[in-house]
């Protein structure tokens, strides 16, 4: 299994469009094959950081969410909420 940290830095007058494009995200990933759970975090110290952990059975898994008509469906205009570039790590996860 997998986890996949993704940090957000949305821009400030947009936070709350990029939190709800995050939790469509995040519903559009539930059902797809091979997810397993997902966790978002809202820093304490800047509002406009986001931070996503989500577990996948396998990154060959992820990586077919990451090229699905779905994904691409629900992430359409994501660009414009970021104030920079999403920074994102892949992980095992230990039993």
């Amino acid at each position: 299994m997998i986890g996949v940290l993704t940090h957000h830095w949305a821009k400030e007058d947009l936070i709350d469009e990029a939190r709800q494009l995050l939790d469509r995200n995040g519903e559009a990933q539930s059902g797809a094959p091979g997810f397993v759970s997902r966790e978002t975090f809202y820093s304490l110290t800047d509002p406009a950081k986001i931070t996503t952990m989500v577990k996948w059975t396998s990154d060959e898994i992820y990586e077919d969410w990451r090229a699905s008509p779905e994904r691409a469906d629900v992430m359409t205009g994501a660009d414009v909420l970021w104030s920079k570039h999403p920074e994102s790590e892949r992980f095992q996860v230990a039993d």
